[in-house]
């Protein structure tokens, strides 16, 4: 139990105001989400225009897989240290950075499309750098995520990281939902303009609704290390950095548990990734259906549907525990992957898909539920370890998806999800062996 004091509602807020305290943890939970909502919304980059590019530049399908993956090898490798520096100057600086380094990626794509729209295969390497830039908004997920867990208590985080987390989820299913007809109406150029200008509306209004937990509001103003935490205490504050940021990282990466919950993240958000940018792919390329189509069954059918179990995963974790949690969530991975390999009609496959990512989502809830939990001294360098190497597999499965059907022709497209029924066993067990180690823990 933690020994911090805590507060009410409304002695918190006299607490904030007598400190001259911006800002609530109601506050904190809007702009940290917020910030993830307009920066995750680039995993859906290339996904639903992925076949746009196929046509136009002449691709092979893994060469598809590299394009649509490359916005989340940014994403994802510069949530280590990025979720690292929260834990030394609060989320509003890293976020905005971020932001600012996927506006110039943004600007170069739209620059290209517009100077060069029949250049074809040529424009490829270009495409695939910008879309490294404009991945960097996706990082914004480590950082929101202890920006927002110093904001609450221990008691409390599986709930609002749910919250978080799922709102946050919900930008590339609407993305995925919208781009398809994006393009139509105003054809590949047009729709990344419209895109560009909605994150930077986006972005400014982060900047003006943005505001960091009470620690680091009081560190900013020049209070002690110490004086900052005691003072921080009085408002309700219970989780506080420990030593530097890239002492952070150093104490996340020394705790073995943090390994394992990185694996199960790979799987989990890494295969949320991975599966947000290839899911129109595969319905249109083994199923047939034109874009906009697919775009519905990619978005709302898998994307959204994860986001919404990863709020429902929120509360349901914190009732059962993440360990149990994340265990039945894999089984219903697995579940669905294996569906997704061995059927080929579309009624199976869309079941698969809706399993596949409910089993995600309730994962992913599961997985953050348990971080403030093992690695309570380290919360933001175990963010980042966690969100970046986790969300490799956004990066690095993808390609992999791609060698399949490059090998085996449309057939392929259906027999990659081999790779998730793998994947989804192995952390089963996992999840089961952290289950074991709560019930030692209890006992």
């Amino acid at each position: 139990m933690s020994e911090q004091r805590s507060v009410s509602g409304e002695s918190q807020r006299s607490v904030l105001a007598r400190l001259h305290l911006r800002g609530t943890p109601r506050e904190g939970l809007l702009a940290g989400t917020w910030g993830f909502f307009i920066g995750f919304a680039a995993v859906a980059l290339y996904g639903p225009a992925a076949h746009s590019f196929q046509v136009s530049m002449h691709l092979s399908p893994a060469l598809v897989g590299l394009l649509v993956a490359a916005p989340q090898l940014t994403g994802s490798l510069l949530r280590i240290p990025f979720g690292a520096w929260v834990d030394k100057s609060g989320g509003r600086l890293p976020m905005l950075t971020l932001f600012g380094a996927s506006i110039v990626g943004m600007w170069g794509l739209v620059f290209i499309l517009v100077t060069a729209p029949s250049a074809g295969a040529a424009i490829y390497p270009l495409v695939v750098l910008f879309g490294f830039l404009s991945g960097c908004s996706v990082a914004s997920f480590s950082v929101g995520i202890p920006q927002v867990s110093y904001w609450f208590p221990r008691d409390r985080q599986g709930t609002v990281l749910g919250t978080y987390g799922g709102v946050g989820n919900l930008a590339p299913g609407l993305f995925t939902f919208a781009l398809p007809f994006a393009i139509g109406a105003l054809g590949l150029p047009g729709s990344y303009l419209a895109w560009l200008a909605f994150l930077l509306i986006g972005s400014v209004v982060y900047l003006r609704i943005a505001v960091d937990a009470p620690y680091f509001q009081l560190r900013a103003r020049g209070e002690s290390e110490e004086k900052a935490q005691e003072l921080a205490a009085e408002t309700g504050q219970e989780l506080f950095p420990a030593g530097s940021a890239w002492g952070a990282l150093l104490l996340a990466a020394d705790e073995p548990r943090t390994w394992g919950l990185v694996f199960l993240y790979f799987v989990s958000f890494g295969g949320f990734l991975a599966l947000t940018a290839w899911f129109p792919t595969y319905w249109i390329n083994l199923h047939q259906f034109g874009p906009e189509a697919a775009g519905v069954l990619g978005g709302v059918g898998f994307s959204i549907l994860a986001a919404l179990a990863r709020v429902a995963g929120g509360p349901i974790s914190e009732r059962a525990g993440g360990e149990r949690l994340a265990l039945a969530a894999f089984a219903l991975v697995v579940a669905g992957a294996a569906v997704l390999t061995t059927v080929a009609s579309f009624a199976a496959d869309l079941a698969g898909e809706l399993v596949i990512a409910l089993g995600m989502g309730l994962a992913n809830a599961a997985v953050f539920k348990m971080v403030p939990k093992y690695v309570p001294h380290a919360v933001g360098g175990a963010s980042g370890l966690i969100g970046g190497f986790g969300a490799f597999g956004g990066f690095a499965i993808p390609p992999v998806l791609g060698l399949f059907a490059a090998a085996l022709g449309a057939r392929g497209y259906a027999g990659g999800f081999f790779v998730y029924v793998v994947l989804g066993v192995t952390a089963a067990g996992v999840a089961g062996a952290f289950a074991r180690a709560a019930s030692r823990m209890r006992a």
